[in-house]
């Protein structure tokens, strides 16, 4: 199938009760993995390329490569540019093909964010490419983008609709409690908080920092009208562990490089569908 959008693929997520896996690759290994695990679960999927992936691998080579992918299954695939702060940048992306882009403009004032993220909606529309944003601060660190988990400060409900809509963005990523990377502690998100966003707007709403949260509050989240969830650093472990054992158990002589990838690429697809279990969208393609 062709690349679809942000907005095509989480059409529909609230009120069928379950999201969709937004998940970071690095490579070609990791992306076909995963693109692999959700076909076998008929399942849309978000492959999310940050900044320095697309650095390392070239924009138009993403762009190229993910598309390949994508019209290669039947099932529906999304690319999307995660946590970008330069907007040179997410513009070229998305005149290269990007299907849904971030801009971070989190750090900024309310006043601001609202200004620079509608610059990008307005821009992104041309291209027929969604947008996602982010009010609050999620804490942790994702690639560039740090934020000192005692700085990290929540979304304010009350914040919510006028950004919505004078932003006119497709997918709004809120901060209640999540991190990004691994966690020092056990997570606690605010509930009630998300409850109370859920109620006051209709867009879709993005969890950052999947890695590391219990599978319930994970369900809890979809149940309460979660539509996207984003996981990167999990695979980023199991990619470089599953790497390291196969230079581990394979002889010195051992050349080909797929038999140590191909691990690599099952180990992904297996951690896809365990997560499109937990999310609900199985069958959803």
């Amino acid at each position: 199938m062709p690349l679809v959008t942000l907005k095509e693929i989480l059409a529909g997520t609230r009120e069928g009760h379950y999201a969709v896996g937004g998940f970071n690759f690095n490579g070609y290994e990791d992306a076909q993995g995963m693109i692999n695990g959700a076909a076998e679960k008929r399942s849309p999927i978000i492959l999310m390329a940050s900044l320095s992936a697309c650095r390392y691998i070239g924009l138009k080579q993403t762009v190229g490569m993910i598309r390949g992918m994508a019209e290669s299954v039947d099932i529906p695939v999304c690319l999307h540019l995660d946590h970008a702060t330069d907007y040179d940048y997410i513009r070229a992306a998305v005149r290269e093909g990007f299907t849904s882009v971030m801009i971070d403009a989190s750090a900024l004032d309310y006043e601001t964010n609202i200004r620079d993220s509608r610059a990008i909606v307005d821009f992104a529309k041309q291209y027929h490419c969604s947008v996602e944003a982010e009010l609050g601060k999620v804490g942790g660190k994702e690639d560039h983008v740090v934020v000192d988990d005692m700085s990290a400060t929540f979304t304010d409900p009350e914040d919510v609709p006028r950004y919505v809509e004078e932003t006119g963005i497709d997918a709004l990523a809120i901060a209640f409690g999540s991190v990004h990377g691994f966690y020092k502690r056990e997570p606690k998100l605010d509930f009630p908080r998300l409850e109370k966003i859920v109620s006051l707007t209709p867009c879709p709403l993005v969890l950052h920092g999947g890695t590391g949260i219990p599978v319930e509050d994970f369900k809890r989240c979809v149940r309460m009208g979660m539509s996207k969830i984003n996981v990167g650093t999990e695979f980023k472990k199991a990619f470089t562990d599953t790497l390291r054992k196969m230079c581990a158990v394979l002889p010195e002589s051992q050349v080909d490089t797929k038999k140590y990838m191909q691990p690599v690429k099952d180990v992904c697809a297996e951690i896809v569908k365990g997560k499109i279990d937990i999310f609900g969208s199985a069958d959803r393609a």
